[in-house]
């Protein structure tokens, strides 16, 4: 399902053509090095390079057969090449076409994962600095605590995001690696230098040390990277339909005109995407556990791995392609209510200020207990009579010992909790 959405350009990596031709580009590589190395003719390559064909149909036809996918594209080739075609392949195994290829693949993968996340990256920023001064209540264990502004929260998620990034670009390093080395890792068929030309005109590095595959911690690192960006966006839209509740209703999905939200009660508006997003989220965990489990393989090798990754690579990459696509365009078009977010900073009457009324209590010479004691006593009274909260601090003499009236009011302005928010954007370079 998911499939139909993908961006053309992620969903070309893991078609069957794609892998082929990045498996035939490391042949006829392999091919060149070995005439370097003077053990094939130069004329060979060249007329492999020529003839070689990729036929996705009769692979497959061939591969109903052998029920070995390189051999039948090796067979498929070979029917093209002509007596040149003892040269193909030679000395190698399959691990090193399919391990390279693949390397290849969940590189260009990651490069446009990356891009995904620098574009929702902006999408945070430009809502960051637009909203970076106006006051939302904080919430802690779901209850208002003090006010914070919307641009803050979306800088934090901006922040996350950038360590995901860097991730990311980690986990494209780790996974950009080639190994060349033959049936078990010695390079017993096949010289270093052959797997040093191959990986170097790929792009890639070589992996020095390898059994008959490469070592599957890269993968796993990579598979665990792209579940914790899942998690990030899922983090978010978890916020977002928190704060789209309709009791709270501080921002909303947008909302196109013809869309629907239930097929019973034609009053509603749901925060759909966000579900999406979260839904999806455990799927890409899911998957990064299956990774973590082809880690350990039997001796120099066991394919245990690799119908796993067949489908949990091509999934989780498209699926975060997916779900990037998808919270830029939340966060783009968010609608977010100011007036509203006013409205339930002043539903408590006041009682968030109360940390503020502490600290000043103990400012002027009351013990830390006394001033607590008095303060939540007062807080308490208001919540129980649904009074304001300053009515009952102005009128305490307990209070009134230590504040004056000025004082008293000065503890309730908001501004006093937003006055740091230039400084932690200048920090955070936003």
């Amino acid at each position: 399902m998911i499939q139909r959405y993908s961006r053309p350009e992620m969903a070309e990596i893991w078609t069957d053509g794609n892998r082929f031709r990045k498996m035939l580009d490391i042949e006829i590589l392999a091919c060149e090095a070995f005439a370097e190395q003077g053990l094939i003719p130069k004329e060979t390559v060249k007329t492999i390079r020529e003839k070689a064909v990729i036929d996705v149909r009769r692979i497959n036809e061939i591969e109903s057969k052998t029920r070995h996918d390189v051999v039948a594209f090796l067979k498929s080739i070979s029917e093209n090449i002509g007596e040149e075609a003892k040269y193909f392949h030679f000395g190698l195994t399959s691990s090193d076409i399919l391990d390279t290829a693949l390397s290849v693949m969940m590189a260009e993968a990651m490069d446009i994962l990356i891009k995904g996340a620098e574009e929702f990256m902006a999408a945070l920023k430009e809502k960051a600095l637009k909203y970076k001064k106006t006051p939302m209540i904080g919430r802690s264990h779901g209850m208002h605590a003090e006010p914070v502004s919307f641009g803050l929260k979306m800088a934090l998620f901006y922040k996350e995001m950038e360590r995901n990034l860097k991730r990311m670009r980690g986990a494209r390093d780790t996974i950009a690696a080639g190994k060349v080395s033959g049936s078990v890792g010695t390079f017993a068929n096949v010289d270093p230098f052959v797997e040093d030309y191959v990986c170097e005109r790929l792009g890639l590095k070589p992996a020095g040390v390898s059994s008959q595959v490469l070592q599957r911690d890269r993968h796993a690192h990579y598979m665990g990277v792209i579940a914790l960006c899942g998690a990030t966006l899922e983090k978010i839209a978890v916020e977002i339909r928190g704060l789209q509740r309709t009791e709270i209703g501080e921002v909303q999905e947008f909302f196109s005109s013809g869309q629907t939200g239930s097929s019973s009660m034609p009053h509603k508006k749901n925060p759909i995407i966000c579900e999406r997003i979260t839904g999806l989220a455990r799927v890409l965990r899911g998957n990064a556990a299956s990774a973590m489990e082809n880690v350990a393989l039997w001796h120099e090798r066991d394919i245990s791995h690799s119908s796993v990754e067949r489908i949990i690579i091509p999934d989780s990459t498209i699926l975060l392609d997916y779900m990037l696509d998808k919270a830029k365009t939340l966060i783009s078009s968010l609608i977010v209510n100011e007036k509203r977010m006013l409205e339930n900073i002043g539903a408590t009457g006041g009682l968030i200020y109360s940390q503020r009324l502490l600290l000043e209590f103990i400012k002027k010479g009351a013990t830390r207990m006394e001033a607590y004691d008095t303060v939540q006593d007062l807080a308490l009274k208001a919540q129980q009579q649904g009074r304001g909260f300053k009515e009952f601090v102005l009128s305490s003499g307990k209070v009134r010992e230590y504040l004056s009236d000025g004082e008293i009011e000065d503890c309730f302005r908001i501004e006093y909790h937003l006055r740091h928010i230039d400084a932690i954007f200048r920090r955070i370079g936003l």
